[in-house]
Order: structure tokens, then sequence, then C-alpha cells
């Protein structure tokens, strides 16, 4: 987090938080709610920076982006990490720039979303690098990688190498995703609890 931002918390630490304007959406890019109540993709690459570096979650799995002294709480359309191929299409990142170091687990989903399990947490794959993951991925030998996913959609968990790792693919069902890994996609204030 900003060091600006920390020094905003201590002077100002009862701020209310903000809910409802801020979207984090299936490619990872930030949406911000405009006047008329639409939601507007934020282009600006400085804001979309420090948004980025201040994107954080508390202990209830709500997911914030820390704007000075303020939480700006955000509504997630699915997971709370989007990942990305790297720059050099070797390893992935987070829609926030976070390298990956830990390739843990995949999952198709009842969607046939491409979901990881790193160690930052749970993420979908970001459709536009979809293509490019899916080169990547490594079925045991005799098997391809359209057989693989078959297989899973089919409820069976299957050995694959991603990056040159060993893992698995198995099967979830979105819905039990947020369960699954402790986040809130749609955060809300608590009762008696003010709102901006």
């Amino acid at each position: 987090m900003d060091e600006a931002v920390l020094r905003a918390i201590q002077r100002w630490p009862n701020v209310p938080a903000v809910f409802g304007w801020l979207r984090l959406d299936l490619r990872g890019d930030w949406l911000v709610k405009t006047r008329d109540g639409r939601f507007e993709r934020i282009v600006n690459a400085a804001m979309i920076e420090f948004v980025s570096r201040n994107y954080v979650h508390d202990d209830n799995g709500r997911w914030y982006f820390q704007n000075g002294p303020q939480r700006v709480f955000v509504t997630l359309d699915y997971t709370p990490w989007v990942y990305r191929l790297d720059r050099t299409a070797a390893g992935l990142t987070t829609h926030t720039g976070l390298p990956t170091t830990q390739l843990r687990r995949l999952f198709l989903d009842d969607f046939d979303r491409l979901l990881l399990e790193t160690d930052l947490g749970i993420g979908v794959i970001s459709d536009r690098d979809l293509p490019a993951v899916l080169e990547q991925l490594d079925p045991p030998t005799g098997t391809s990688v359209e057989a693989t996913l078959l297989v899973v959609a089919d409820g069976e968990e299957a050995p694959v190498q991603l990056f040159g790792r060993d893992m698995a693919i198995a099967p979830i069902q979105s819905a039990e995703v947020m369960t699954r890994y402790r986040f809130d996609p749609r955060p809300a204030p608590a009762p008696g609890q003010p709102d901006c």
C-alpha cells in the first residue's frame, strides 16, 4: 500500500466506507459507477496503477481499494484476482501486476471458465489470454487438451502440467467458488454502518 495512503489512514481513521461504486470485471478491468448509474471502464493509466497498488482485503473476505483514508469496496464480477499472461508469456500475473510464484491447482467451472489457485489466491484466467494459456497446458502423453477438458467437464479430475508444473485440473461450480475461497463478491455495509 502507498505510504501516502497509510499516512492518510492514520490522520483520518473514521472516514465512512464506500460500497457499490467500483467493480472488477472478468477481464481484470476496473469499472467505476457514473452519475447515471452505469459502470464505465477506468482508462487513465495512473488511476489504474493507484487502484491496483492499494487493492487489498479485510478479514471478512471483502476486497477494497484504499483511497487515502477511505475504503472503496469492490464488487467482483467473479473472483478477486484475474490472471493474465506476463509480458514474456512464460507465466501469469494478476490484473494488478503481481507475479504468481506458486501455481497450485486449476479448475474448469460450469461456464467453461478456467480458474487458477496460486499463492495469491483464486482467480479466473482472462478470456483474452485463455487460448495462449491453453497452449501451455500439457496433458499426459496421448491425451489432447480438448479431451482432458471434456473429462473435467464430465466431473472428473485430470492431471496436467501448466508452464511445466505438475497439477490437477478439477471441475468446480461457479456458485461455490466464493464459499470455498472465502471472499465476498458483493460487499455491503453492515446494519447501522454509514455508506457514502
